[in-house]
């Protein structure tokens, strides 16, 4: 397992001082969410891109890739009955797979509940179609580019589509691409009836990605989740991917999310 962190962690924080920030902590990865960067990814400047590959380089990092892929855009929807609205969003994932394998990253995070909620009129098994139709639109560009779509499960206080694991199973073999598969995050997952260490076992075949948190929306160990067992579960299944902390809530700061969290993970590992 690999640590990483997201980079809208460090809100205002310049590129330079959060990734060395990162580094002193003890994390070999950044997660991007793309509206940090740009409007959409399709600002994303060239110049910006290799500027950020630069400073990931200079600090010791890799990219994970991208995260809130939806997120703050318009016009986009993943579950829209309008075709005009899926061609879209489908042509949006690519260029959001582009930004990730130019920013050096291979995974992308499809959580964006906003963007997916079940509109009017539109049953989960219809939006279940609607959705592989958008995400078959990139898959081509996914498999060129060796960019893997995780698809994340959200719990019922995000939304009401997609809520989980075996849900974003269904879909990612709906679509039936090597690239396209299932990520898991520790505050979404305590939200099913499934003890979360089942969760990970049932889903070794698909699992490509991992987020670290507490249902608090803080870090792990900054609420009652003894993450004990979920890495226990992880090195069970021979997970070899990227741990990354994503938080919600900023009050403690980001010198006591990076470290705290950190700190708690890798005593946790060494136990499990």
């Amino acid at each position: 397992m690999k640590f990483a962190i997201c980079n809208e962690t460090f809100q205002d924080w310049s590129h330079a001082d959060a990734f060395r920030a990162a580094s002193a902590a003890g994390y070999t990865g950044i997660e991007f969410a793309p509206f940090t960067l740009a409007t959409t990814a399709d600002q994303v400047t060239t110049e910006s891109r290799q500027e950020i590959c630069r400073l990931l380089a200079e600090h010791g990092l890799e990219c994970v890739g991208t995260h809130w892929l939806l997120a703050k855009t318009g016009g986009f929807y993943l579950t829209s009955p309008d075709v005009a609205v899926r061609e879209r969003t489908g042509a949006y994932f690519r260029s959001l797979a582009q930004l990730t394998a130019d920013l050096g990253g291979k995974i992308m995070v499809l959580g964006s509940p906003q963007q997916r909620n079940l509109l009017p009129g539109v049953t989960n098994e219809q939006a279940m179609e609607f959705a592989a139709d958008v995400i078959r639109h990139a898959v081509p560009l996914f498999e060129e580019l060796g960019v893997t779509l995780a698809l994340e499960p959200l719990g019922p206080a995000e939304g009401d589509f997609l809520l989980t694991a075996k849900s974003g199973i269904e879909l990612a073999k709906m679509i039936d691409s090597p690239n396209v598969r299932l990520h898991l995050d520790v505050k979404a997952m305590s939200s099913e009836s499934t003890p979360i260490p089942q969760i990970i076992r049932e889903s070794a075949d698909y699992l490509a990605h991992f987020h670290a948190n507490d249902p608090n929306r803080r870090g792990p160990g900054m609420g009652d989740t003894d993450f004990v067992p979920i890495f226990a579960a992880l090195k069970e299944i021979d997970y070899q991917g990227w741990v990354s902390v994503e938080v919600f809530d900023y009050e403690p700061g980001v010198d006591a999310i990076l470290n705290e969290s950190m700190s708690y993970m890798q005593k946790c590992l060494e136990k499990a």
